[in-house]
């Protein structure tokens, strides 16, 4: 059935002091020109095609190599311990082996290494071993992409994270705590802090841009036990009377998952306020596997309301050492790193990777599940999810865990297992990303070169 009406695709309903943006309908095809065949998803947001996004997700202190990488290249490869999560969309999974951040080396700086491995994660470049002010290592790739095609979107960029950050101090042999708690930086000398509190998270989404009229609204909204979506019901209504029936249902879907997305974060919130004080950093949800899972939500939710096409994720600050008791591991994290080779310290780290991988696994299915034109928003990113380092225990940063998913709008042939040249500096893998987010860099961090192999 065609859509009775023909939308812009920047359409927002209104309220007091909310802007919800909507997901992809058909009703936005004709209007913008797009087509929603599954052929039509290359471009960055050109006027014939759909839009593109990408994320950056970070783990710390590296894995259990042993459990991360298959034995078999191609396609014909079995998932290892670590990976098992993903067999539901393997198909969307591109393993690669063999990239490298020389520039987390020491390089005659000492040590440091987790300080570096995350500030070099997305610059590529050597961080100045400093603790004072004088901070400096490059723009991040996520911040180049945002900075250039960040304009077609309300928001540039967002970034997330799920620990409390710190942006002065020494926290690892002699670095400042502004290497070790960002990876995205605006500028060679300004870091991105990341949003850490689910709610502040979604009410930055809705929000019409004033921040006192945020937090009034916020307020009002607290006191009458409102939705976000009570701001908007009208709108909504109206709305949906002009609708196809497949728009409907997208729009009542839409609308239904925000409300269940509120609802966690209001659960999240009375659960942590039931706990003694200080039990856990203002905001922060008490479960942490509800913490992470709220945040690859809000994501979803950005990419799939064109908000951002650009985001970046800390699951967890390098050389945390937060233990996992839910899952059986008492041992703080990056104690367990340094390993020596103890084949039970190994298995604690690989159960510690796993869990993370279920948690992405978790998001990956999100964004299949959210279906765009003719595919789903995942066919229509690149989401890279990674370490800055390898082994904990020798804090190698070469032949790092890497993975990219989604197909980039068909421009990535995943389901795949590759090997890279050894020392193959992953500013390469940026610069492919970057020419598929529509940008035409020749160089980035300390690239030698594209990595040619993301398309077979």
């Amino acid at each position: 059935m065609h859509p009775r009406i023909h939308l812009p695709r920047r359409t927002f309903l209104r309220g007091l002091g909310t802007l919800m943006a909507l997901p992809y309908l058909e009703s936005m095809a004709r209007a913008s020109g797009v087509s929603t065949g599954s052929a039509a998803t290359g471009g960055a947001g050109g006027a014939s095609t759909l839009p593109r996004r990408t994320a950056f997700i970070y783990v710390p202190n590296g894995a259990n190599m042993a459990d991360w990488t298959p034995e078999a290249l191609g396609t014909d490869f079995k998932l290892p311990y670590i990976l098992e999560p993903l067999e539901s969309v393997r198909s969307d999974v591109l393993v690669l082996s063999g990239l490298t951040h020389d520039k987390a080396r020491p390089n005659g700086d000492g040590a440091g290494d987790h300080a570096r491995a995350s500030a070099t994660f997305l610059t590529g470049m050597q961080a100045r071993k400093t603790a004072g002010v004088d901070i400096r290592v490059g723009v991040s790739v996520d911040q180049v992409i945002a900075q250039k095609a960040g304009d077609q979107t309300p928001f540039r960029s967002i970034e997330l994270g799920c620990d409390r950050g710190q942006s002065s101090g020494s926290c690892d042999s002699g670095y400042s705590c502004a290497y070790q708690f960002n990876i995205a930086w605006r500028t060679p000398t300004a870091p991105m802090p990341p949003e850490t509190k689910p709610r502040q998270a979604f009410e930055r989404l809705f929000s019409t841009g004033n921040p006192k009229e945020t937090a009034e609204v916020r307020a009002r909204r607290k006191e009458y036990r409102r939705s976000v979506l009570d701001f908007v019901l009208e709108d909504a209504r109206q709305l949906g009377a002009q609708l196809g029936k497949t728009d409907q249902r997208k729009l009542d879907e839409y609308l239904t998952s925000v409300r269940d997305l509120e609802r966690r974060i209001e659960s999240a919130e009375r659960v942590t306020a039931q706990l003694p004080p200080n039990a856990f950093p203002e905001g922060a949800p008490a479960s942490y596997e509800e913490h992470v899972r709220l945040m690859y939500d809000l994501m979803v939710l950005a990419f799939q309301t064109d908000t951002t096409r650009v985001a970046s994720f800390i699951v967890a600050h390098d050389g945390s050492n937060r233990p996992y008791p839910f899952i059986g591991v008492n041992d703080g994290h990056h104690d367990l790193s340094h390993h020596g080779n103890d084949d039970e310290k190994k298995k604690k780290i690989a159960k510690i990777n796993r869990f993370h991988m279920e948690q992405f696994a978790y998001f990956l299915k999100r964004m299949k599940e959210t279906r765009e034109g003719d595919g789903s928003l995942l066919d229509h990113s690149m989401i890279a999810y990674g370490s800055g380092i390898a082994d904990g225990n020798a804090h190698a940063h070469s032949d790092l865990p890497v993975l990219l998913c989604g197909q980039g709008g068909g421009t990535i042939t995943t389901g795949r297992h590759i090997r890279v040249p050894k020392e193959t500096p992953m500013s390469n893998l940026f610069l492919e990303m970057m020419d598929r987010m529509g940008l035409q860099e020749t160089r980035f961090g300390d690239s030698t070169g594209r990595l040619t192999q993301l398309k077979a």
